[in-house]
């Protein structure tokens, strides 16, 4: 079985992310969505409403396992037995970054691959932060996140 780690902060999770998490699950046995969690960083959301804003997001994709963890990335996928990190490109500013981290997390732990899927045009240009800022600004975000995580963010608005 080949499990896949697809870790990020997912602060909220956006459609670009469902659409590499569900490209990713065609590809491996199974994939753990892990959400990061840095007790130096304060998050948009706590981790719990992340993770199960996550979980709802992805309920119908069924090889998909929501996780959290702390500390780095590799270590938590060799507690899970993952021999792959799966990452999501959008634009060549990504790639760069990305594959920095890529040749660092070589070096930890040369057993580790990391698999980069680009998302589809029409995701882009979303990014967790595009959506706060719309958020913050009374905008629409329906077209940029999974329902569930748009009722969410719409009832936090309109709460405050």
């Amino acid at each position: 079985m080949t499990i896949a780690i697809y870790p990020g902060s997912f602060d909220p999770i956006t459609k670009g992310h469902i659409d590499i998490l569900k490209s990713g699950a065609e590809i491996f046995d199974k994939v753990i969505i892990a959400v990061s969690y840095n007790v130096n960083k304060q998050g948009f959301l706590p981790i719990e409403t992340r993770l199960d804003l996550i979980k709802k997001s992805v309920e119908n994709i069924p090889n998909v396992e929501v996780d959290s963890f702390e500390g780095l990335t590799i270590e938590y996928a060799k507690k899970k037995n993952a021999k792959v990190l799966l990452r999501g490109l959008r634009t060549s500013f990504d790639f760069e970054y990305e594959m920095q981290l890529s040749q660092t997390n070589q070096l930890l732990y040369n057993d580790i691959k990391t698999v980069f899927l680009i998302t589809k045009p029409e995701y882009n240009f979303i990014s967790s932060s595009a959506v706060r800022e719309i958020l913050f600004n009374n905008g629409e975000i329906d077209a940029f996140v999974p329902k569930a995580v748009a009722q969410h963010l719409y009832s936090m608005r309109y709460d405050t």
